[in-house]
């Protein structure tokens, strides 16, 4: 199966949380590309630094707005008709839930209400960004799209998967009953530049902690699960459905699959560490084991992940190293 690009110079794209890691780094191949892009992005996690290298891109706009308040009716660059929405805007670490549960909640309600309204309004493709925290903490593994998960609807990671699980929900809707070209992409855990180190996920907390020489705080016994996809793989995969007319719900992320403790031991030898690993408090919820069924992907899209967790560690703690001095 192979998925030929659907948009491209002359095309209009919509990218919300735009200056974000991943958002950030689809930005960047859609301009390359030749699209016509409006990023946009309240900056609660994003950076504008992601996004800098493209200030004098002709083709590339950043909008400062807050999307659960709506789409700015002021600025010109969103005035004119989208081709395609790409809704990817949600803090997403667990350091946010804690300290951003009302935004997480939502960006993940009513701004994807007012983006589907949007799509329909422009007879635009919307691509959903949803998250493997749908299936929760699952009882089948690896994980498949027709699993429908176990998670605590109230617990301290549920403002996150049920905002996901409930913007799902309204973009199957407005797909079945309004006609919406739609796509939903459940991404598993993600890695690489642009990551920020303090956001509290294992890979730059393991690496910020390596380069500085102290413990690597691993969660509970650290025999936890999780498969880790450099964020270029990633991109490669959410592109592929946007081009597509698949409307999903499809995984894509690798099935590299690492203990936590595995993987801080990688860190460790991989950045020439001297740090020990430690063990700290479990979180509350936290998954035991997550690695996605890629059947989907591949047999609808094509998509194959290709760059191995060495490779990419090694990129992302170089990427690290400079960052921190």
């Amino acid at each position: 199966m192979k998925v030929a690009p659907r948009f491209g110079p002359g095309h209009r794209v919509l990218v919300t949380g735009g200056a974000g890691f991943v958002p950030s780094h689809l930005v960047d191949t859609l301009v390359a590309r030749g699209c016509t892009v409006v990023a946009l992005d309240n900056f609660v996690t994003g950076s504008k630094d992601n996004v800098a290298h493209l200030h004098d891109k002709p083709n590339f706009t950043l909008v400062e707005a807050d999307i659960s308040d709506g789409l700015p009716t002021h600025h010109p660059a969103l005035v004119e008709r989208f081709d395609a929405i790409m809704h990817m805007a949600s803090p997403a670490s667990p350091t946010d839930f804690a300290t951003l549960p009302v935004e997480i909640l939502r960006v993940g309600s009513v701004a994807t209400l007012h983006l589907l309204d949007r799509a329909v309004a422009d007879g635009a493709r919307f691509l959903m960004a949803s998250t493997s925290e749908a299936y929760g903490d699952p009882k089948e593994h690896p994980q498949r799209e027709t699993y429908w998960g176990n998670v605590n609807p109230i617990g301290v990671r549920s403002v996150y998967d049920e905002a996901k699980r409930f913007s799902e929900a309204a973009t199957m809707a407005y797909h079945r009953y309004r006609g919406l070209d739609a796509a939903i992409v459940r991404i598993f855990n993600t890695y690489g530049p642009r990551m920020r180190p303090d956001d509290g996920r294992a890979i730059p907390t393991f690496i910020s902690q390596a380069l500085r020489g102290e413990p690597i705080t691993v969660h509970g016994t650290g025999n936890q699960t999780r498969s880790i996809c450099y964020v270029e793989d990633l991109v490669r995969g959410i592109l592929l459905l946007l081009d597509s007319t698949e409307t999903g719900p499809v995984n894509c992320g690798t099935e590299h699959e690492l203990t936590m403790r595995q993987l801080a031991e990688l860190i460790v030898s991989l950045s020439g560490s001297t740090s020990e690993v430690t063990y700290v408090t479990r979180a509350a919820d936290d998954p035991e084991m997550r690695r996605p069924d890629l059947t989907l992907a591949r047999e609808l899209l094509g998509y194959e992940p290709e760059v191995a967790p060495e490779d990419g560690l090694r990129r992302t703690i170089e990427h690290f190293r400079e960052r921190l001095g």
